[in-house]
């Protein structure tokens, strides 16, 4: 991304957060009763929160690797609390706009307006720390979803148990603790291929070198091999010193290419779509990438982002495999990327070729999924 994109792009979040912020503060301000001391301490906790993220990025530029992973923490449950306190805030003001016309609310809600206010936060932070936990608890407890797939396409081998694993997210939240747990999951299933869809990282490689957090990595044990995609979080940490590091770990990734696995199927890779916005060059057409492939044989394919997925019906792809969308990751998300996506989250059948789009292993910011569980997928595959 070239440095005044960044800088605009920077801008608009930081002018959005901030105004979000300062909404989410004025309203609680207006909700305390009317005593300095606990405004204040509202005021300094408020502050700690709105900086806490903001922080934790420029204190990590410094190697003060310990607090700004701290930070980070806090940081990021922040972020999942501003959307339900807005939501909780918004449904106020929509309520009372209506109150304003219709005169519906009873007289004990009307009588004590400072009171009222004061409830209603009460009743907001307690609903959203429940959530908040909830959903936390939700993301560190990722499901097994096995599918049977089948492929109307001869090959040597009868039988293929692929277990993907897309959007890790390896980095300051997702760590060394899950990334082992992960590999256990993974060699429990026994698989004949592993595969996984981009997004293995986060964005700084550096933090994930210093933690030696992909190391569980290189135990993962696959009879035909490890093989990736990038991701749109590989580009923003900077490709190459993030497929480096991937391969360092014993994971083939598979840039625009394709290979012919066992004589038996072949396995194609496309580079990520975001590729153009943060490093320049597009990737190949897909018709193009499969211009010597054999269609007769059984083709799989992973894409991170599941966009355009009539492309990959026109070109023969007999099994599409995607990530990326989290499917919202929290409530009420989940109903926007069912808009962006012709399938944000599970399978789907299209003329001959199959799809499915995982809600991913990890977690991008928060650690909260309200909207989803995250998953890992065992695939079984029978060929003709």
């Amino acid at each position: 991304m070239k440095s005044y994109q960044l800088a605009t792009f920077l801008t608009i979040v930081l002018t959005i957060y901030s105004a979000v912020n300062y909404y989410i503060f004025i309203r609680g301000w207006q909700a305390l009763p009317g005593n300095n001391l606990i405004k204040s301490i509202y005021s300094i906790v408020f502050a700690g929160l709105f900086l806490s993220y903001i922080l934790s990025r420029v204190i990590e530029r410094f190697g003060l690797t310990e607090l700004s992973i701290a930070l980070n923490w806090i940081g990021s449950f922040w972020l999942a609390a501003m959307l339900y306190f807005i939501l909780f805030l918004v449904l106020a003001d929509l309520l009372r706009v209506i109150n304003h016309f219709f005169h519906y609310f009873p007289s004990f809600i009307t009588s004590d307006w400072q009171k009222t206010k004061l409830i209603y936060l009460c009743v907001a932070f307690f609903s959203t720390l429940i959530i908040i936990v909830a959903g936390f608890i939700n993301d560190m407890n990722p499901r097994l979803k096995t599918l049977d797939i089948s492929i109307d396409k001869p090959s040597k081998v009868k039988k293929l148990k692929i277990v993907m694993a897309s959007d890790i997210h390896i980095g300051a939240i997702i760590s060394n603790g899950r990334v082992k747990r992960l590999v256990d999951e993974i060699n429990a299933q026994n698989p004949d291929l592993v595969l996984f869809p981009g997004d293995i990282l986060d964005e700084d490689v550096s933090l994930v070198r210093k933690r030696m957090s992909g190391e569980p990595m290189k135990k993962i044990i696959s009879q035909l091999g490890v093989y990736a995609v990038p991701g749109n979080h590989e580009y923003i940490g900077g490709f190459d010193s993030a497929s480096n590091y991937i391969e360092s770990l014993g994971i083939k990734i598979l840039r625009d290419k394709y290979l012919l696995i066992g004589e038996s199927f072949y396995l194609v890779g496309r580079d990520d779509r975001s590729r153009n916005q943060f490093s320049g060059g597009k990737r190949s057409e897909l018709s193009a990438l499969l211009s010597g492939v054999d269609k007769k044989m059984p083709i799989i394919m992973m894409d991170h982002q599941p966009f355009a997925l009539q492309e990959a019906v026109n070109a023969g792809i007999d099994l599409q495999l995607s990530g990326h969308t989290h499917n919202g990751q929290m409530w009420p998300f989940n109903y926007i990327a069912e808009k962006i996506y012709e399938v944000s989250w599970g399978y789907k059948k299209k003329g001959n070729t199959q799809f499915y789009v995982s809600s991913g292993y990890g977690s991008w910011g928060p650690p909260v999924r309200t909207g989803n569980y995250p998953e890992l997928v065992v695939l079984n595959v029978n060929f003709r």
